[in-house]
């Protein structure tokens, strides 16, 4: 591992991205570290000068504490005496040179990514199970709720980012394969191509799940035009491609896929009665059997050879309730099946499955049944209120839930439609709110839901939010916990607050209530 500064030229060249360099001698410096944060700068540390609020200062703290050398996209005063390495995109060149610093881990890794406005984390977890089964337990994971990057407790990390700046990914890959890991399940966000923190990566398997608005707002996708666009690079940047064909938009999804990929190596998947479009071949369907309070049970079946040879058709079973999982169920399945799994395999793998913070249940004596579940968009949570509907012979559904800030602005609109369509309470309250004000962004979820229909309380303090809504049910009820899952933690102004979690904070309820 490590990466000589004539090695970051000539890849920097190569790529079309260097503008300038100013070296101070001739000597070929290899770097033992790499790092875009001044506070972890060491010596001979190559130092990347990225993002939006980077502040000259940081380079002057990251030259004190031993770098040597800067990529920035302009130069710098407080870098003289150092090498520069000037590029036409900070972000690109730190990719590709991250990958080489780590020595290209990914080229020991059976890639499988995931993107989609809804899922990855769920088909994420699916993949890790099945493919655990068959590699015994070497599967490596980069989700929006996790890093695992080895099989002990304390190589599973909690994630910041769905997915990393590149330099963490790339060492994540790194840590992974020299732990022995030998494949890796990921989710990859819009903003992941956004911001180029996974240029330069090719994935073996790559899956396009689905797509509805989401992430556009000031800080994120002007546009949604802009957001499909960076999902479709998932597909691009594939050896394989596997597509939901019941997603918004397939025609330019399929077509993005077979624009860079043979048609024999794209796979679709569709639910049993879907149909399909004339002269679209559905490679593999599922067909639900039972999904109730306890159990899902779904078959898979092969409409093409090529599925069939994949020999990963037949009867599953999840733990994980909720019939909109079947989907997300059948894109793990037959990725492990490109990866290798067969059946039975894929299906033991996948049968006992948790996911933290998906649809875990609490029953309060006397109160509602409290369900915790990371629904954090419109479309999840119309998939979630409307399961819960069905299977409780449409219950009163009391919902809390909050919108994080600085980023995905329009959830809080699409919150709004969704309680509009399902739900007879709503308690509005804080997530994430990050650098904008609760109130602010409470009061644009509440502006857009018909009070004529749903009965609106704002409690910002979440814990108070959620101890309202669930004193206030009743047997038969249906409390909703939305949008946080299993995460300990609230961004409040640049800092990672403790936070109990959701469930926590119900059990504590139901401790008071039980006393």
């Amino acid at each position: 591992m490590g990466l000589t500064l004539d090695a970051c030229i000539l890849i920097l060249k190569e790529h079309h991205l260097l503008k300038s360099s100013a070296i101070q001698d001739k000597v070929s410096q290899k770097f033992t570290s790499a790092s875009y944060d001044s506070r972890t700068v060491t010596a001979n540390t190559l130092f990347f000068c990225k993002g939006e609020n980077f502040r000259p200062i940081y380079l002057q703290m990251a030259k004190s504490n031993g770098a040597t050398v800067y990529v920035a996209e302009q130069p710098y005063a407080e870098g003289k005496g150092m090498h520069a390495l000037i590029v036409r995109n900070i972000r690109k060149a730190m990719a590709l040179l991250a990958a080489a610093f780590y020595d290209f881990p990914q080229d020991d890794l059976f890639v499988i990514a995931y993107t989609g406005t809804k899922g990855k984390t769920t088909s994420a977890y699916f993949t890790k199970g099945i493919l655990d089964r068959i590699n015994a337990g070497h599967t490596a994971m980069s989700s929006t709720v996790e890093r695992v990057l080895g099989p002990k407790p304390e190589q599973h990390i909690a994630s910041e980012l769905t997915t990393p700046e590149s330099l963490d990914l790339f060492r994540d890959m790194r840590e992974a394969v020299d732990n022995g890991m030998t494949h890796l399940a990921m989710e990859v966000s819009s903003q992941a191509y956004k911001k180029n923190r996974v240029f330069g990566l090719t994935y073996d398997v790559g899956f396009f799940l689905n797509i509805s608005p989401d992430h556009i707002g000031p800080n994120e996708h002007p546009t949604f035009a802009d957001y499909l666009h960076c999902k479709l690079q998932l597909l691009v940047n594939s050896r394989k491609c596997v597509i939901n064909a019941e997603t918004d938009y397939f025609d330019e999804v399929y077509a993005a896929a077979t624009i860079t990929t043979d048609p024999d190596s794209v796979y679709l998947f569709a639910a049993a009665d879907y149909q399909a479009p004339d002269g679209v071949e559905i490679d593999f369907r599922y067909r639900s059997e039972e999904a109730d309070l306890s159990k899902s049970r779904f078959a898979l079946t092969a409409g093409t050879l090529k599925a069939e040879q994949l020999r990963i058709t037949g009867e599953y079973e999840l733990d994980l309730i909720g019939d909109y999982n079947e989907s997300n169920a059948c894109a793990a399945i037959i990725g492990a099946g490109l990866a290798g799994a067969t059946y039975p395999d894929t299906a033991k793998g996948i049968a006992n499955v948790q996911i933290p913070g998906r649809m875990e249940k609490l029953d309060i004596p006397e109160h509602g049944r409290v369900y915790v579940d990371y629904a954090h968009n419109y479309a999840s949570m119309v998939a979630l209120l409307s399961f819960l509907k069905k299977e409780y012979h449409d219950p009163k559904l009391l919902v809390v839930v909050g919108s994080p800030g600085d980023k995905g602005v329009s959830r809080r609109e699409g919150f709004a439609k969704a309680l509009n369509q399902l739900a007879q309470r709503a308690f509005i309250t804080n997530d994430d709110p990050g650098f904008e004000e609760p109130a602010d962004i409470a009061n644009q979820i509440v502006a857009g839901i018909d009070q004529d229909k749903v009965d609106v309380t704002v409690e910002l303090d979440r814990a108070k939010a959620i101890a309202g809504a669930i004193n206030e049910s009743q047997p038969g009820d249906i409390v909703v916990l939305a949008g946080k899952g299993s995460d300990d933690e609230q961004k409040v102004r640049g800092v990672n607050t403790p936070w109990p979690t959701d469930m926590a904070v119900a059990k504590a309820v139901a401790a008071r209530l039980r006393g």
